[in-house]
């Protein structure tokens, strides 16, 4: 599995969403499908079909989080602006769309992105295409919507 990028907060945001998950969620979701199980014939039982997908959907995120935990790559952020002439993950970074106006973003890992708070993940087609350069590159960003071209203003 390839490494996930994570904020030291994000990566403990995680650590505590899969901690709920294993000690509340399970034993609630467990004392749904009991009482489900005593409400009579299972075949017919809506409430046990919905407490056996939840069942399902949180052993599912449980899983999906330890995986993710385990590879996770912490963004040092006291050297994650280092290199002020190459864009990494965690810089933010500014940019000038090719209608002149301008935007800035935080390059973070997937799990953590949010892009209406301004953080994109390295892996989207914007992210891929900021990484490894620099203030004053014009880079042509292949989205799915077709091509665009940004020119980098700064990055910190």
């Amino acid at each position: 599995m390839p490494a996930t990028y994570l904020t030291k907060n994000g990566f403990i945001k995680h650590q505590e969403e899969l901690e709920y998950l294993r000690l509340v969620k399970r034993a609630e979701v467990a004392k749904r499908l009991h009482e489900a199980m005593e409400g009579g014939e299972l075949i017919e039982n809506a409430e046990y079909e919905d407490a056996k997908n939840e069942q399902a959907f949180t052993e599912g995120r449980i899983q999906e989080l330890e995986l993710m935990l385990a590879a996770a790559q912490i963004i040092d952020e006291s050297t994650a602006h280092m290199d002020p002439n190459h864009v990494q993950v965690g810089d933010t970074v500014k940019i000038e769309e090719e209608d002149g106006s301008s935007a800035e973003y935080t390059i973070v890992g997937a799990a953590e992105a949010d892009p209406r708070s301004g953080k994109i993940s390295n892996e989207s087609p914007l992210g891929r295409g900021l990484i490894n350069h620099r203030p004053g590159d014009v880079i042509t960003i292949e989205a799915p919507d077709g091509s665009f071209k940004v020119k980098i203003l700064k990055t910190t």
